[in-house]
């Protein structure tokens, strides 16, 4: 078992994303990488620093984290900065934490292939790829949103939620 923490602009969406490929045993929305500990939702959107972000908790011999990472880059904009869809501040940057260094070298093969990629258009990769300073899981009514709330607002195009859809 491996995680992987992803900051993709809104994380209701994020989450519902991650979730329904096989080999990802769970999901949980956070908040990564800022200047306090424990913050709510509401320091969060004031301006604490974090990032919102879904612990990605996956099987490493069902699904790779070269694969986890494409299909990651497919559910964001690369270039944005403080920004995914109508989202706007510094909680909705894009962001790859890790824990695990042995994971770098994966990580770094795929960002610097969507950096190459991006170049060649003359555009510049706006993912933060760093440790992991730590993780806060948001509040209970975050968890799982889109499904309790299936009409909620989602930065991401309904299609993507159909990528993986084996379960």
């Amino acid at each position: 078992m491996k995680t992987i923490y992803l900051a993709g602009g809104c994380f209701w969406g994020t989450q519902k994303f991650f979730a329904q490929f096989d080999g990802v045993v769970n999901t949980c929305t956070g908040y990564a990488n800022g200047k306090s500990k424990a913050p709510t939702y509401e320091e969060v959107c004031k301006g604490s620093g974090h990032a919102e972000t879904v612990k990605v908790e996956y099987d490493e011999t069902v699904i790779s984290l070269t694969q986890l990472l494409e299909y990651y880059f497919m559910a964001i904009d690369p270039t944005s900065v403080n920004q995914q869809g109508e989202d706007v501040g510094e909680q909705y940057r894009t962001g790859i934490y890790y824990e695990d260094a042995s994971l770098c070298p994966e990580i770094q093969a795929v960002v610097d292939a969507k950096k190459a990629e991006l170049e060649k258009d003359g555009k510049k990769l706006a993912v933060e790829y760093l440790p992991l300073q730590h993780f806060y899981a948001a509040e209970e009514y975050h968890q799982d949103y889109l499904d309790k709330n299936p009409t909620g607002y989602c930065h991401l195009s309904p299609a993507l939620f159909r990528l993986g859809k084996t379960k």
